[in-house]
C-alpha cells in the first residue's frame, strides 16, 4: 500500500499531469482538499472509490485515514491544489508517514503562479528587466513569516514578486513595495487562475488598491508585482539570436 501525493494543478481539470491523473484513476481511496480542489478532478477517481474531503479534518484525522487504508491494503491518492512543493502541508504529512513506516510517492503539479502568468500572457523573467521570481506571502493567523523574509528584503532586489494569500492586506503591500518599485510599477491580481470564474485585475502600485476594491476577491487571489509584467522595450534573448553560437545550433564559428 502506498500514499500517492498528487499536485492537482491550479484548478482546471485538464491541468493535472498525466501521471497524477493516472494515479488518481487507480487508487481506491482519495483524500482531497475540498476547499481548493475543484470537484471536477474527482471524476478521474475509479467507480466506487472512497472519497474524503480533508478540508474540515485535523492532521491526526488525516493520518488515521492513511492507517485505515493501509490496514485494508488500499493505495491512497492524496490530492492537493497547485504544486506540493510550496504551502501544501506536505512536510508534516510525510513526517507522519515516515513515523508510521507507510510508503509514499510525490507527483508535482502546475503551480498557481505559473497558471496566473499564463492567464496574463506574460513571461515573468525578461532579459535585463527581471531574472528572478520570488514566491512569498505575508504573515497570517496560521503561520508567521520568518523575520529574515520580510517583503522589503525581497522588494530590494526588484525581482518579480508572486505574493500569495495576501489580497486582504493589499494596502500594506502597496505601502511597502512602492518605495522600491515606484508608483508606476505594473501589478496584476489573478483570482482562481484557470477556473471558470477566473478574474484578472491589472493596474499599478498607485492604482491597484482602488481597482481591487471595485472587484472584491478572496484570499486565494495571487498578487504579481514587477516591471516584467508591463515591459515591452526589452532586449531579446541571446538564446535565439542569429549570431549566438551554442552547442545545439551546430553552426560553423
Amino acid at each position: 500500500m502506498t500514499v500517492h501525493f498528487i499536485g492537482a494543478g491550479p484548478g482546471a481539470p485538464d491541468l493535472i499531469t498525466v501521471r497524477g491523473r493516472d494515479l488518481l484513476g487507480r487508487c481506491p481511496v482519495c483524500l482531497y482538499a475540498g476547499s481548493l480542489v475543484p470537484a471536477a478532478l474527482l471524476e478521474h477517481c475509479p467507480v466506487g472509490a472512497r472519497i474524503v474531503d480533508t478540508a474540515p479534518m485535523s492532521l491526526d484525522e488525516i493520518a488515521a485515514e492513511f492507517v485505515k487504508a493501509t490496514a485494508a491494503g488500499h493505495d491512497v491518492a492524496r490530492l492537493h491544489s497547485g504544486d506540493l512543493s510550496i504551502w501544501s502541508a506536505l512536510g508534516e504529512q510525510l513526517r507522519r508517514l515516515d513515523e508510521l513506516k507507510i510508503p509514499y510517492t510525490v507527483t508535482p503539479g502546475v503551480p498557481a503562479f505559473a497558471a496566473a502568468a499564463a492567464a496574463l500572457g506574460r513571461e515573468l523573467t525578461l532579459p535585463e528587466v527581471a531574472q528572478s521570481v520570488v514566491l512569498t506571502r505575508t504573515s497570517g493567523r496560521a503561520s508567521a513569516m520568518p523575520e529574515s523574509e520580510s517583503l522589503a528584503a525581497f522588494a530590494a532586489t526588484r525581482a518579480t514578486l508572486a505574493i500569495h494569500l495576501s489580497i486582504h492586506v493589499l494596502d500594506k503591500l502597496v505601502d511597502e513595495l512602492t518605495p522600491f518599485y515606484g508608483a508606476d510599477c505594473p501589478v496584476a491580481i489573478v483570482y482562481r487562475a484557470s477556473w471558470p470564474e477566473e478574474r484578472i485585475v491589472r493596474g499599478t502600485l498607485a492604482t491597484i488598491a482602488a481597482l481591487a476594491a471595485e472587484n472584491p476577491m478572496e484570499r486565494t487571489a495571487l498578487v504579481l508585482v514587477g516591471a516584467a509584467l508591463g515591459a515591452r522595450d526589452f532586449r531579446e534573448s541571446a538564446l535565439y539570436d542569429a549570431g549566438y553560437q551554442r552547442r545545439f545550433r551546430g553552426r560553423e564559428e
